[in-house]
């Protein structure tokens, strides 16, 4: 079975290996088979494993637009008036 680095993995998917690390230490995204490295943890990829995530992410929703898209909803639920407009002064 073949195994993939988790920046080839962050390819496959279309993501950056940072982004990959950040979902995977908020519990996002299920932690593929580690491997330690003298003190670095490497991941071990499988081609089942990438799938799996691929499935996932459209479910993550990244927190910053998630947090702006609702403020944009309460804001579009509110009624919006007409502002009075100020006639323009001829010269």
């Amino acid at each position: 079975m073949k195994t993939y680095s988790s920046t080839q993995a962050a390819k496959k998917l279309g993501l950056t290996p940072a982004a990959i690390t950040k979902y995977i230490k908020a519990e996002k995204i299920p932690e593929p088979t580690a491997i330690w490295v003298g003190d670095f943890k490497v991941y071990s990829w499988t081609e089942r494993d990438i799938a799996h995530v691929r499935q996932l992410l459209p479910k993550i929703a990244n927190g910053r637009k998630t947090r702006y898209s609702k403020l944009r909803e309460k804001q579009k639920a509110q009624p919006k008036k007409a502002a009075p407009r100020k006639p323009k002064k001829k010269k």
